[in-house]
């Protein structure tokens, strides 16, 4: 007896006891195996499927076979093809701790239940609100590649979840510590490279990428070429007589195409946290990020009265809400205000009392 219009049917192959079923969608055909030789169960399927397409939640049997770690390779391919700055930490943050919890799971089986799942391990593990945000939103960037894909790799994306965070930066390096900095570790490079953080207040990728060819002695300027750092956006500074002196020495003997800062043996400089923790310890500042020397540079910028705007350019901070997330004022800087407050306070009440007693002088008698 032949199914109804629109039923699909279930079928076996030659030589197969593995049920097959096949049905419609929008005209077109679609045929999977079952799985199993139980009738039965192979109806279950099949009329699932229909439920599915008369539904509108009908994906295929393509998309069901995707994996997340799928939409992971897209995903970091899509770094590389861009040349994306930040590549290692997307890769990193995929192999540490996305990949163990998601890469063997289907899209279409991540729920906001599972998310939050994540979020709860990754906090126990000791993960800040910011890190894992961070996390979560290259998951979702790799949820959006795979929807936007030609074939969709899946047509639902979930809502992922936004963790509060304090992404307020805290730490200074105040003029004295800054000295004790460089004298525990007396190294060319290292010296050049913190005397340039705090000058310029640019971040450590940007510096640690710098190569022979940016460096004009002659006419005393610093170019980051448009594309190298985190904004895109080139720069152009001029360099102060320390900056110059220590660079002049970083590139003596290089060629145009070698980096700036390397070790004595040559080799470019990429990971010197060891260095710089024995340098921070020895300068009594243990928790002293090498990002804090770009607060510093905004700081000291902004105590030389120089425009916010041409701070902003320098330092690389293209809006004016994330400049301000720096928060660099530091209680020096306070107490310095309320000092000149209690000054004008008091030169304002001599000033009263200086006309008062004007005031109070007897009149000369003119006969």
């Amino acid at each position: 007896m032949s199914r109804p219009r629109g039923s699909g049917r279930i079928y076996q192959q030659k030589r197969s006891t593995i049920w097959w079923i096949q049905y419609y969608r929008n005209g077109k055909m679609y045929r999977e195996s079952t799985g199993t030789s139980d009738k039965r169960k192979a109806t279950k399927i099949l009329g699932r499927r229909l439920a599915e397409v008369s539904t509108g939640t009908f994906v295929g049997p393509d998309v069901e076979r995707v994996r997340i770690a799928e939409l992971a390779e897209d995903f970091l391919r899509d770094y590389r093809i861009n040349g994306k700055a930040s590549f290692d930490d997307a890769e990193a943050r995929w192999r540490l701790h996305l990949e163990p919890f998601f890469g063997q799971v289907k899209p279409s089986a991540v729920t906001s239940d599972l998310l939050n799942r994540y979020v709860d391990r990754r906090q126990q593990e000791g993960a800040k609100n910011a890190t894992i945000n961070r996390e979560l939103a290259a998951l979702k960037r790799m949820f959006h590649l795979g929807h936007d894909a030609t074939p969709p790799k899946l047509f639902y994306i979930p809502r992922f979840p936004k963790l509060a965070e304090d992404n307020i930066r805290k730490g200074f390096l105040e003029d004295g510590q800054y000295e004790k900095l460089l004298e525990s570790c007396p190294e060319l490079w290292f010296q050049a490279l913190v005397e340039a953080g705090c000058t310029y207040g640019w971040r450590i990728s940007e510096l640690l990428r710098l190569k022979v060819n940016q460096v004009d002695l002659e006419h005393r300027i610093i170019r980051l070429h448009p594309g190298t750092t985190k904004n895109k956006d080139g720069r152009e500074v001029t360099m102060t007589q320390s900056v110059h002196d220590l660079f002049a020495l970083c590139v003596e003997g290089k060629r145009p195409d070698d980096h700036l800062f390397t070790w004595p043996n040559g080799k470019k400089v990429s990971d010197f946290r060891g260095t710089w923790d024995k340098a921070r310890t020895a300068a009594g500042v243990p928790g002293l990020l090498f990002h804090d020397l770009r607060r510093t540079a905004a700081r000291n910028f902004r105590r030389a009265g120089i425009a916010e705007g041409v701070i902003m350019k320098i330092g690389g901070w293209r809006t004016r809400s994330v400049f301000e997330r720096y928060a660099i004022v530091s209680q020096t800087d306070v107490q310095d205000a309320l000092e000149k407050l209690e000054d004008s306070r008091q030169s304002s009440k001599q000033k009263r009392a200086a006309k008062e007693s004007e005031g109070k002088q007897p009149v000369p008698f003119v006969s």
